[in-house]
Formats: structure tokens, C-alpha cells, sequence
């Protein structure tokens, strides 16, 4: 089993009176999750824990069997289980009106050997840093995101566009969330950052890497890139979760 080594760390942010990110470790499993409330305070973070802690135990029961990260199966049971944590949290707005319009953005982790397989719904990012490079490894699932496929606006329009923070898959919604898996390998001296957008709408990738580069301790990592968040306006809750690969 290769070691690995994480911190992580979430902040309510300048701006709202609560914080609806939640992020979980299952180190038997291997798995690390960030997940995102949507649908405001109380539904939010509904969805959100509900993300934490039912996904290990729906991850464990799909990779049952599954000896190697690297098999096709693997990302496709991945996808699977956040399809079905997805159905899970829809059929709780139906059952309590309260928590009508409830979702969340989640992106997890699953390490394994020399491999790590990544699933995401939302706009929760992972990323690779590696010799002092950093590289994104998922795709927003947002319309601005959309916008920028189509080249309908620049980088520098959508950092400010008015549509960001729609999303256009994610955990509850009504129609099929078509959640997205892939698998990347890892070596000794990786860094991954799993995050919510309340870091990346506040600090530009430049400046994540600086402090990923910088900050040999994780923890010391995670408390920068939420102090950096937080000097840039704090407008939204802060999750930063940091895995390190030891050997």
C-alpha cells in the first residue's frame, strides 16, 4: 500500500454566516473527497455531508473486485457511484420540501498503488503538482465552462461573467448527472489538491501553485491557499484538501 500523506482544511469565507463545504479522508480506502453545497444553508450542507458520508461506503461496494486502478472498469465504477450518490440526494429534496432545490460540486479521490482515479461532478477541482508544475485534471461542468469551449467569451470574460456558479451537472439534479472519471498515475513527490470554487474563483492558478510549491507542509499549504482565498474577498466558503505521495 503506498503511503500517502493529507491535510485538509475549510473556512465559512468572508462573506456567508455558514460554510456548506464538507471534505472527508477514508485512508482504508484510499479515498479523499471535497463536496460543495448548493441550494443555500441548511440544504446545502445537507447535501454536502450527505456527499462525505455515504460515498466511501457506495465507492467501496462498485470497487469491490477491482485490483487495479488502471482497468477501464475502474473510472466506470467511479462514475457509477456518484451517479447513484446523485439519485440518493434527488430522492431527498422529494421527500422534504425544506430541502427542495438541494445539490452539491464534489470531487473525490481514489489512490491505490501507482494509480489514482478521480471523479468529479460541479466545479470541485483536483490538481497534479509535479516538479513544480501544476496541472488541472478536471473540467467544470459549468456554463461559463461552456462558454469558454465555445469561445464565446476569453478566460478574462468568464472570471467575471455573471453566469458563474451555474452549474450544469451535479449531485440531486433531476436529469442523468453523467458524472466524469478518469485515472491518472502517480509517483513519489506528488502533490494533489482537491478543492472547492470558493479557492479557485478567489486565487488564480499561478498563485496555487506558488503556494503548493513553496509550502512543504500540508497543512501550512491548506492554511495559505485558504488565507490567500479569503484576502482576495472570501466570497464564498473555502475547502482546500491536499494529498501528498510519500513514497
Amino acid at each position: 500500500m503506498r503511503r500517502i500523506g493529507h491535510a485538509g482544511l475549510s473556512d465559512a469565507g468572508r462573506v456567508r454566516g455558514t460554510n456548506e463545504d464538507r471534505w472527508a479522508a477514508d485512508r482504508s480506502l484510499g479515498l479523499y473527497v471535497v463536496a460543495d453545497g448548493l441550494g443555500g444553508r441548511a440544504a446545502g450542507a445537507t447535501a454536502a455531508q450527505m456527499a462525505v458520508d455515504v460515498l466511501p461506503a457506495l465507492v467501496r461496494r462498485r470497487l469491490e473486485g477491482v485490483a487495479d486502478l488502471a482497468d477501464p472498469d475502474a473510472a466506470e465504477s467511479l462514475a457509477g457511484a456518484l451517479a447513484e450518490l446523485s439519485a440518493r440526494v434527488h430522492a431527498a429534496t422529494r421527500r422534504d420540501a425544506a430541502l427542495h432545490g438541494m445539490g452539491a460540486a464534489v470531487v473525490v479521490a481514489v489512490l491505490r498503488g501507482a494509480w489514482g482515479l478521480l471523479g468529479h461532478l460541479g466545479d470541485c477541482r483536483a490538481y497534479l503538482f509535479r516538479d513544480g508544475v501544476l496541472k488541472r485534471l478536471t473540467r467544470d461542468h459549468s456554463l461559463v465552462q461552456l462558454l469558454l469551449d465555445s469561445g464565446d467569451v476569453t478566460p478574462t470574460q468568464a472570471a467575471a461573467h455573471p453566469a458563474r456558479g451555474q452549474l450544469t451537472r451535479y449531485l440531486g439534479m433531476e436529469t442523468e448527472p453523467l458524472p466524469e472519471a478518469r485515472v491518472v498515475a502517480l509517483g513519489a513527490g506528488d502533490r494533489l489538491l482537491l478543492c472547492s470554487d470558493g479557492l479557485t474563483s478567489q486565487v488564480g492558478e499561478e498563485v496555487i501553485g506558488d503556494i503548493l510549491g513553496q509550502a512543504r507542509r500540508r497543512a501550512e499549504a491548506c492554511e495559505r491557499l485558504v488565507t490567500a482565498a479569503n484576502a482576495a474577498g472570501g466570497r464564498d466558503n473555502v475547502t482546500a484538501l491536499i494529498l501528498d505521495v510519500l513514497d
